[in-house]
């Protein structure tokens, strides 16, 4: 049997009147790829920011390999990437990375460094520039590029193509997939339907804070008779025209 990597039972989360996430239960597999979706508001950060525990959930579980979700130590198997990454801008490049180590408790080398700005296109003469002169792209190559060197054999990104250029996205994605490939286990929220085709093993789609979809994307196109994603999607949360 699989081993789960994060399990969501009846997660609710709702701030006053408002429901943000209603009676959310899916597992994410060890070494699976899962692609989270839905439109802006539909509840994709507050769900992972419950995952992190950032926000407390009202009610129900979520446990990370095992451990309660709330329990620091069930985010030691974890590596995360928010939605609007901004780096310490006084630190140059190598020492935020050489710092970001330095908390995962691992050495890593000016070799390191070079080889995983390579996989995300980033030159690396960037690393010796302070990130106050980093471009959009240029941060979000740098978060991406912590969070692979952290070896944590669990990635959660919120928006991880953000500020990406289609050069940048294209090595971003072949990265993702050799990650899966080798084992790790991804969870992510995107916009970019392309993505989740070429990454996801499974999507999952949440509109107004519930989940409408939870499969295979060939399996979505079929269900919702559609000949490509984009039209299944539409489809799921009500807006075909």
């Amino acid at each position: 049997m699989t081993e789960a990597a994060v399990v969501f039972n009846q997660v609710n989360k709702a701030y006053a009147d408002h429901h943000v996430l209603s009676d959310i239960s899916l597992q994410v597999n060890q070494g699976e790829a899962v692609g989270l979706i839905g439109v802006n508001g539909a509840g994709k950060t507050t769900l992972i920011k419950c995952l992190l525990d950032f926000v407390a959930v009202s009610n129900g579980t979520i446990d990370i390999f095992g451990i309660p979700h709330f329990q620091t130590s069930s985010r030691e198997s974890l590596a995360f990437l928010p939605e609007k990454f901004l780096p310490p801008y006084y630190l140059a490049g190598e020492n935020f990375l050489l710092y970001m180590a330095e908390l995962n408790q691992l050495e890593i080398s000016r070799a390191d460094m070079e080889t995983v700005c390579a996989l995300l296109d980033l030159d690396a003469a960037a690393l010796q520039k302070p990130v106050r002169q980093y471009s959009k792209g240029m941060a979000q190559k740098l978060g991406l590029a912590s969070c692979f060197l952290s070896q944590r054999p669990m990635l959660v990104l919120d928006e991880p193509m953000s500020g990406l250029d289609p050069k940048a996205r294209a090595y971003l994605k072949r990265h993702l997939i050799s990650l899966k490939e080798s084992g790790k286990t991804l969870f992510f929220s995107t916009h970019l339907l392309a993505d989740v085709e070429s990454i996801c093993d499974r999507i999952i789609i949440l509109h107004e804070g519930q989940i409408c979809f939870n499969g295979l994307p060939a399996a979505c196109c079929e269900e919702f008779q559609s000949d490509n994603l984009e039209q299944a999607y539409l489809k799921c949360i009500g807006a075909d025209a």
